[in-house]
């Protein structure tokens, strides 16, 4: 632990794992709060990669100028297999040290904690994490910078999607991001109306689908728009489409949101969560906490210790899409 708030002189900050509309406020954020404080700020490119390969560049107020409505990151970003080996962890701290960095703020979602979590336990450089991912998963807290935009990122294709579904009497499956969450899905199902939200919390039989399709045929609706998270295997709306068209001779159509859901302004909802998380993670860094996340539960802060953000899974919530079918008989 940091035993008082001088012995922190410089901070470093970089963006980890994929990018998230919101993490330009949040480093605006950490930027301006440090200096203020009389701490400098070095910038880490390309996340982990770049603390391997002493990508860092000193950042100043004046760096800070325009980025909020950005989207993406300034800093790059990225994934490294390299760092989840010992002797490139130690290579990094070796080049923090050289930099004279005496703590790091983390902003990225739990597989970049982890990477934060190891640095600290095995070279004692204290980091403080922010919780930057559209896909909401985190453990501990309610929200992730990032998550707000791409849902309305979503919800506005899916609205646009919708005419042409009504004008055809068609079928559409959209898919969405969510390899391992349906945050996404559930929160875009509701909000755009759809009939048929899966997600790899909530697999639902072909079978029931056609069942569903019919009945809502049945009742007099022509169209409909079937929402399913990518899972463990992007495009997997394709395979979900074959399947019903077997089953019922219903034709459904594919289109798929990728990462256009990653992209784009990030909205006032994350531009404000950013910028509150980084002015915590700062404050928190210099009050000497490390090892642990700044996320947010009932629109508090809070602090979650990665030990516990790391290994925990956060559970989706049905009443959701529970919801959404209800509401779209």
């Amino acid at each position: 632990m940091v035993s008082n708030q001088n012995a922190i002189k410089k901070i470093g900050v970089y963006t980890s794992g994929g990018d998230a509309p919101g993490m330009n406020p949040a480093i605006r954020a950490v930027v301006r709060s440090a200096i203020s404080q009389g701490v400098r700020v070095m910038g880490i490119l390309h996340g982990y990669s770049g603390m391997i390969d002493n990508e860092m560049k000193p950042l100043q107020m004046r760096d800070m100028a325009n980025i909020i409505q950005r989207g993406g990151t300034i800093l790059k970003t990225g994934r490294s297999n390299d760092f989840m080996k010992a002797e490139f962890r130690a290579k990094a701290a070796q080049n923090l040290r050289t930099q004279e960095i005496d703590g790091l703020i983390c902003i990225g979602g739990d597989g970049s904690f982890r990477g934060a979590q190891a640095l600290y336990e095995e070279h004692k450089i204290p980091v403080v994490g922010i919780a930057g991912t559209i896909d909401n998963d985190v453990y501990g807290t309610d929200d992730t910078i990032g998550f707000d935009t791409a849902i309305n990122t979503a919800m506005e294709a899916i609205d646009k999607i919708r005419d042409t579904a009504d004008s055809h009497d068609r079928i559409f499956i959209v898919e969405v991001m969510g390899r391992n969450s349906g945050f996404i899905a559930s929160h875009v199902g509701l909000s755009g109306g759809a009939e048929e939200i899966l997600t790899p919390e909530n697999i639902i039989p072909v079978d029931k689908i056609v069942e569903n399709l019919r009945s809502s045929r049945a009742r007099g609706k022509t169209s409909s728009i079937i929402v399913t998270a990518e899972g463990q295997k992007p495009g997997r709306a394709y395979d979900l489409a074959d399947a019903i068209r077997k089953k019922s001779g219903l034709d459904a159509k594919v289109c798929i949101l990728g990462h256009l859901q990653r992209g784009g302004s990030p909205s006032a909802h994350d531009r404000i969560l950013a910028s509150r998380l980084g002015n915590a993670a700062v404050e928190a860094l210099l009050g000497g906490k490390t090892n642990t996340m700044i996320g947010v539960q009932s629109d508090r802060l809070i602090e979650a210790s990665f030990e516990v953000v790391t290994i925990k899974e956060k559970p989706g919530d049905k009443s959701l899409i529970n919801l959404a079918r209800l509401l779209s008989v």
